[in-house]
């Protein structure tokens, strides 16, 4: 089950559970949408693979509260992007379409 982390692990923005702006790699790296589409251009730093919107976990579902049962994580994963060990991945898979990386 995803952890649906609470913060960008780059700005560290506030992502609750219901945000709309929380963007994860295949591996759960999370961070904002600006920080996906304006900094990373879709290239995970840690993984170099690419983003997808981030799912919510419904607060109310069949089994009764999810939220309860399955609590969102509250380990904050903050490691701000160093632009130039970033810049080596980023010219190395900005061109490749994510599926292909």
């Amino acid at each position: 089950m995803l952890e649906i982390r609470a913060v960008c692990e780059n700005c560290k923005k506030d992502l609750p559970n219901t945000s709309s702006e929380a963007m994860i790699c295949s591996f759960e790296c999370t961070f904002c949408k600006d920080c996906v589409d304006t900094i990373l251009h879709n290239v995970c730093p840690n993984c170099g693979g690419g983003f997808e919107k981030r799912p919510t976990r419904p607060v109310n579902c069949l089994t009764g509260n999810c939220t309860e049962k399955y609590p969102v994580s509250t380990k904050i994963v903050y490691k701000p992007i160093v632009k130039d060990k970033f810049k080596q991945v980023l010219d190395f898979f900005i061109d490749i379409a994510p599926r292909k990386r």
